[in-house]
């Protein structure tokens, strides 16, 4: 941020919870009769059929399918912003997401972890109320 405070989409793990996940949003994924998992979850699943539990993504790793730098970020954006598509394994069944990156330092193949940040995008640089707009979620960080 420009304003000399740290940044609170630099999240380095589950802070915001404690290292405990207790207050930390899940990272929710669907899991269907056929054993497909999708995510972002959805009310019918590639089989036809609605969902028969979940999976919380925080729990895995996954792997940089491929990655790119948007230099025309929209607003409230932090620019440089590194997106990636990401593959998780979940018990052989694979699990794509696409999400913004901790870092532009990476390489097709790296291992990544989901980390949770209060704030992907300043709400208040969007033209609608602030205090209707919620801007949290995932961000995937390499692993060490």
């Amino acid at each position: 941020m420009s304003d000399g405070q740290p940044d609170p989409a630099d999240d380095t793990g589950r802070e915001a919870a404690g290292d405990t996940g207790d207050a930390t949003p899940t990272f929710e994924a669907a899991r269907y009769p056929d054993g497909s998992i999708t995510y972002p979850p959805h009310p019918v699943g590639p089989g036809g059929e609605a969902p028969v539990g979940t999976v919380d993504l925080r729990d895995y790793t996954a792997e940089v399918v491929t990655w790119t730098t948007s230099q025309a970020s929209p607003p409230g954006v932090r620019e440089p912003n590194h997106v990636a598509i990401v593959e998780f394994d979940v018990d052989g069944e694979p699990v794509r997401a696409v999400g913004q990156a901790t870092t532009g330092d990476l390489e097709i193949g790296d291992e990544v972890e989901p980390v949770y940040s209060e704030e992907l995008r300043e709400p208040g640089a969007g033209i609608r109320e602030p205090a209707s707009q919620s801007w949290d979620g995932f961000r995937f960080r390499p692993t060490e």
